[in-house]
């Protein structure tokens, strides 16, 4: 299979970066929103939840997609592959894990907590099921930044690199 060349290479990294940073400031701005949602009133309840909605749709979606695809093309065109360097196949796998926590936790619980409120509107605030959604979406929202933390440090350090043998 055909590898990308250096120039190819800048331009992933540029694209790379630039959808981790559309994905993550998805997951910040998301998080802020969570963490002041106005629990006692249905009129900023409401709005907050709807921009957070916005948010994973029109933002966090994007960047996850993108990057995921991005992964995609540096496992299968470049020499980095997926698992040839352990650091690499950490980043790919804890990122896997990540999207999953995100589409089968946090949107679900989020697209719960939307409903609710459409459709029991101010009732929904002393819902005990509303407010449970709530506080287990904001842990695994702050699971998904520690992750992504974490992600950028090994994309950083590159640890667990073969170290090369100095023969005298």
């Amino acid at each position: 299979m055909k590898t990308l060349g250096p120039n190819g290479l800048r331009w992933l990294k540029i694209v790379h970066v630039f959808l981790v940073v559309v994905f993550f400031g998805g997951i910040l701005s998301s998080l802020a929103i969570n963490l002041h949602v106005d629990f006692s009133r249905y009129d900023a309840s409401y709005p907050a939840y709807k921009h957070i909605v916005l948010i994973s749709d029109h933002v966090i979606r994007w960047g996850a997609a993108g990057t995921l695809l991005v992964g995609f093309i540096y496992g299968f065109f470049t020499k980095w592959g997926f698992f040839k360097h352990r650091w690499v196949g950490v980043k790919f796998v804890l990122y896997l894990v990540q999207t999953v926590v995100g589409i089968f936790i946090v949107d679900n619980l989020m697209m719960e907590n939307m409903h609710l409120l459409e459709t029991q509107q101010e009732m929904a605030l002393h819902n005990p099921d509303f407010l449970r959604n709530h506080e287990i979406r904001q842990v695994a929202v702050f699971f998904q930044v520690a992750v992504t933390t974490f992600i950028f440090i090994i994309s950083y350090l590159k640890p667990w690199k073969k170290k090369k043998r100095v023969t005298t």
